[in-house]
């Protein structure tokens, strides 16, 4: 059913020119017409939006390491239209199928699609986007998912986290519309700063986009709107680790390739690099998203702001931690009361102190 969406692409023409070594990445995928058991024995898939752009990620990708024993990667092809309408169904196929999809576009308002597919789960999702703005009138198709997803009450959008914001792009509306809704800002500066800090953002994330733009024009120029300020390839390609080591993420896309703007193909390489590390950090997923509290350890802060104590849980096995929120109704949805934090976090808690982040998810509570 799939190829009424993608459309197939040959795998051999990818590997001829690579070495033959079994280390090389492009030695180790398997394609949608392949025997390959079905789709059900992969764990991610890649998916092409816009053949000429994401083939030349396919050529960077494929020249890449492959360390990840025991992982199943299938390219299954470019999907045949680009419409966001058009894509969603098969996008949602894959979720549903427990699959993990990594996404090469070329446009912002693809993302629209990418967010839609996880609809079909009947619940109200977290959506994070690394970009330098929210909104721009020279952004193509930034209004479209911006409308479908912020500002549509069916797109069941519970939380929303900005990574790399730059204020010289955003305006005092976008920041205001932001802080009201209790949505999370970690603006360009404050995340180069402290890269670890941004985590617990993308940790709670069940979808997230990466849109080029937000990396420095010197380091991705094939792009349609370039800055000369943004995140290193380096700090993107961390986010993107980050993003793949969240046992919560569903879906995960890097938008706004531009292969006719690449004339040396080293925006190519940066995008095969940040997907290199989503998988790299897909691969070391620990699988200890508190669904229970079986190997957490638990922490009772008395805060003075608050008339019950705060309670922290810490994972044995990854050490990452989770604020566990109380709702005053019950119309709260329930899986979103455990919200990923830092050990900073908690010690700043036994101040009588919380971090701005922390802050906007008791007032989402509220």
């Amino acid at each position: 059913m799939l190829e009424n969406w993608i459309r197939p692409i040959e795998l051999d023409l990818f590997i001829e020119d690579i070495p033959s070594h079994k280390s090389v990445f492009g030695r180790h995928l398997h394609g949608l017409n392949e025997e390959y058991g079905g789709l059900t024995e992969a764990h991610i898939c890649l998916v092409g939006i816009g053949d000429a752009d994401a083939d030349a990620v396919r050529k960077a990708l494929y020249a890449m390491s492959f360390p990840f024993e025991g992982l199943r990667i299938a390219d299954l092809g470019n999907m045949r239209r680009r419409e966001p309408a058009f894509m969603v169904a098969p996008l949602r196929e894959l979720i549903d199928g427990k699959i993990f999809p990594i996404l090469i576009g070329n446009a912002s308002e693809q993302i629209l699609a990418q967010y839609n597919a996880l609809l079909s789960l009947e619940q109200w999702n977290n959506f994070v986007i690394a970009d330098r703005e929210l909104s721009s009138p020279w952004q193509h198709g930034g209004a479209q998912w911006q409308d479908g997803i912020l500002r549509r009450k069916e797109a069941k959008l519970f939380h929303f986290g900005l990574v790399g914001a730059q204020a010289h792009w955003m305006s005092k509306e976008d920041f205001d519309f932001l802080a009201n809704r209790h949505y999370d800002v970690a603006r360009l500066g404050e995340a180069r700063a402290d890269l670890a800090a941004v985590e617990p953002i993308i940790r709670d994330a069940d979808v997230m986009a990466f849109q080029l733009q937000a990396i420095r024009h010197s380091d991705a120029p094939g792009q349609l709107l370039p800055s000369p300020s943004g995140f290193s390839i380096e700090e993107a390609c961390q986010i993107c680790r980050y993003a793949g080591m969240s046992d919560k993420l569903k879906s995960f896309g890097v938008f706004g390739y531009q292969a006719s703007l690449d004339v040396r193909g080293q925006t190519a390489q940066a995008v095969a690099q940040m997907i290199w590390y989503c998988i790299e950090g897909f691969h070391q997923r620990k699988g200890d998203f508190p669904a229970s509290t079986e190997g957490l350890v638990q922490y009772v802060v008395a805060w003075k702001h608050a008339e019950q104590p705060l309670v922290f849980w810490k994972s044995s096995k990854s050490g990452r931690w989770w604020l566990q929120l109380a709702a005053k109704t019950g119309r709260k949805p329930v899986r979103h009361r455990l919200v990923p934090c830092t050990y900073a976090d908690y010690q700043m808690a036994c101040r009588d102190e919380l971090p701005d982040r922390l802050l906007h998810a008791l007032g989402r509570f509220a």
